[in-house]
């Protein structure tokens, strides 16, 4: 009986204070007069971005109306310098750069992009490794006098016939030529059937390519590359959405032609821009 006493007593307070409560407003806190308004900026904002990439990015391409970099810099207000051509893969950084050079002499970008990797697929270039190991002596003192151990040692592997290797002699390369600039991968976007005639047919990624690995195992590689080097990488193929696979994706991101479920339309530019602005708010570029 104690008990119930106790329980009501308190439910009556509660109500009490609740009653109390009924006209109580929110408190409003004013900005100060002498204070400023905070605005969030995006880090690239007014930046000059190297864009480098195949067909997917080749500004030759019309038939996007707007390629996502045209979006990025009209809603950022960023330069965008676009090298990219048809068919490239991802060894053909260096020439990419070089067309960049001509274009823009001495200028350092502050960030650069590479959207590369599915021409590798398509073309059956093997995966390959990061590294080669081998055993060698290395002096170290751990809590008594250094001396030499004998221990594996890896170093990286830069073969221009991997996959791996190219990525690795694509970012040694930027880092050497433009020190201090970011660098931001783009994974490959999915892809279906592609018929540009007869010598240029391309199945869809259900089927794996020559050597038998499909896509996966390259936007993984891409993946990777951000541990491996310390890079940044917007992983399109997994959060952009595109999707071509299916008729009515297609067809709302790839236009309505059934012989390229490859190439992004308006749309598909559109919402590939709209991605990489949100994914690259935690992306500074040079000197930010």
């Amino acid at each position: 009986m104690k008990k119930l006493l106790l329980i009501l007593t308190g439910l009556t307070f509660s109500w009490a204070l609740l009653a109390q409560d009924q006209g109580r407003k929110a408190a409003v806190v004013e900005p100060s007069a002498n204070g400023h308004a905070m605005t969030l900026q995006h880090p690239w904002t007014g930046k000059k971005v190297l864009f480098i990439g195949d067909s997917i990015s080749d500004s030759r391409d019309t038939n996007p109306g707007k390629h996502y970099y045209d979006h990025l810099s009209e809603w950022l207000g960023l330069t965008a310098y676009v090298p990219a051509i048809s068919g490239l893969e991802m060894s053909h950084v260096a020439m990419q750069v070089e067309i960049y050079r001509n274009t823009a002499p001495g200028l350092q970008p502050d960030m650069i992009c590479i959207f590369l990797g599915t021409n590798d697929y398509n073309n059956g270039v093997p995966i390959g490794e990061w590294y080669r190991e081998v055993a060698g002596e290395v002096e170290a003192a751990v809590g008594e006098p250094k001396k030499f151990f004998r221990r594996m040692h890896r170093t990286f592997l830069y073969d221009p016939e991997t996959f791996k290797g190219r990525i690795n002699m694509a970012v040694k390369f930027l880092r050497e030529t433009f020190p201090g600039t970011p660098i931001t991968f783009l994974t490959p976007i999915h892809r279906a059937y592609f018929d540009c005639g007869n010598d240029n047919v391309q199945p869809e990624e259900t089927w794996p390519n020559s050597i038998g690995l499909y896509l996966d195992s390259y936007v993984q590689a891409v993946q990777e590359a951000a541990n491996v080097w310390s890079v940044n990488v917007i992983d399109l193929h997994s959060v952009a959405g595109l999707f071509p696979l299916l008729p009515g994706e297609a067809e709302v991101f790839f236009g309505n032609n059934p012989k390229d479920r490859l190439h992004p339309r308006y749309a598909g530019h559109k919402r590939l821009a709209e991605v990489i602005m949100y994914q690259s708010l935690l992306l500074p570029c040079r000197g930010h």
